[in-house]
């Protein structure tokens, strides 16, 4: 468990969100000159069809993004995301992914958190019980869709999700697939590693490492008593201490472990993908647990030693002008070298056989 509010999204991915937000405002300024190249980069070979999914009284509105041509029904990807506040297109962080993925014959599916983009509620309300029962409305959406073939779904899921897609397997014993991208294992575990490989990343003292771990026991002892935010705040100060409501969120969350339901995954054809500067998640931890709890040939694992936590081009991410840049011209070239081929690779060899509904 971190004691930081950024838990699950590492300080450059937000960054990386602050640049795909920036990079649509900057289609407007560059339109005079290069506008007709950036244009060109940001157009997809994707149909995108706007949808509403119906879920415990509420409407989740998302998006259907389907292969350019041909007649479905398609086999789907359902996208589930990481921590924050996050919208169907993840600020169009997915769609080079989708397009990909469109490019073996995959269908996409995506929407927004709970008050995200206009949506009701918040996603801050939420537990992994919770968000893998919206997967799961997602799914029985998805089976009755014209455009969906019903026996061929899977999941895609990053960070946070790694908690979310082993429960919704438990749930829906149907699943044919798993992409895991940088799935964390253990909340505790993840949060110790996260702030210790920050700590070593900007260079922190052993005095300033120490106090860190100081401060976050005491954010662990208050969790385990259930203490109100009134009395995380006395007891913890500093310029990233958490809202309330983050504090709400980390205290219906923290307990969470993903050794319980991974075995609910077994038989399922698994993409695990890790990331070789990954400062958030300990990859080498949770490709050991993914390995002792999913034995046999249906587990696959890729590494991409120069990518990062949100499988970007390390080199990119860690320079803002090269961020700024790619995102722009080259927005497919933000991720690392193989990872859009490698998940399509993935989907190809599955076949191409419609499952029995």
């Amino acid at each position: 468990m971190r004691t930081r509010p950024k838990r699950g999204t590492s300080t450059r991915g937000r960054k990386v969100v602050r640049v795909l937000l920036a990079t649509a405002a900057a289609l407007a300024v560059l339109a005079a000159g290069l506008g007709g190249i950036v244009v060109w980069q940001h157009s997809y070979d994707l149909r995108e069809r706007a949808v509403t999914i119906r879920h415990g009284g509420r409407v989740l509105d998302g998006v259907l993004a389907l292969p350019p041509q041909g007649e479905g029904p398609y086999p789907l990807v359902v996208f589930v995301h990481g921590d924050g506040p996050v919208d169907a297109t993840h600020d169009t962080f997915y769609r080079p992914i989708w397009e990909s993925l469109a490019r073996a014959g995959y269908a996409s599916l995506s929407w927004n958190k709970p008050g995200v983009g206009g949506a009701p509620g918040d996603w801050l309300d939420q537990t992994m019980d919770d968000r893998a029962d919206e997967a799961a409305a997602a799914i029985a959406w998805a089976r009755d869709h014209p455009d969906v073939d019903r026996g061929r779904i899977g999941l895609w899921g990053a960070s946070q999700a790694g908690w979310v897609l082993p429960r919704v397997a438990a749930r829906e014993p149907g699943l044919r697939f798993v992409i895991a991208v940088s799935p964390a294992v253990n909340w505790h575990r993840q949060g110790r590693y996260n702030l210790l490989a920050e700590l070593r990343e900007d260079g922190a003292s052993a005095a300033e490492t120490a106090a860190a771990l100081r401060r976050r026991q005491t954010v662990l002892d208050l969790l385990r008593r259930d203490a109100s935010h009134e009395e995380y705040v006395r007891a913890v100060d500093g310029p990233d201490r958490m809202t309330a409501a983050r504090w709400r969120f980390v205290s219906r969350n923290h307990t969470a472990d993903a050794t319980a339901d991974l075995p609910a995954l077994r038989g399922v054809p698994v993409l695990l993908v890790l990331a070789g500067h990954d400062l958030n998640v300990d990859t080498t931890e949770t490709e050991a647990v993914y390995r002792r709890l999913l034995p046999g040939p249906e587990l696959r694992v890729a590494r991409y030693p120069d990518a990062s936590h949100s499988l970007l081009r390390h080199d990119v991410e860690d320079s803002s002008t090269r961020l700024t840049l790619t995102g722009l011209f080259a927005p497919r070239g933000l991720f690392a070298d193989g990872f859009l081929a490698d998940q399509r690779e993935f989907l190809a060899s599955l076949g191409t056989e419609r499952a029995e509904s």
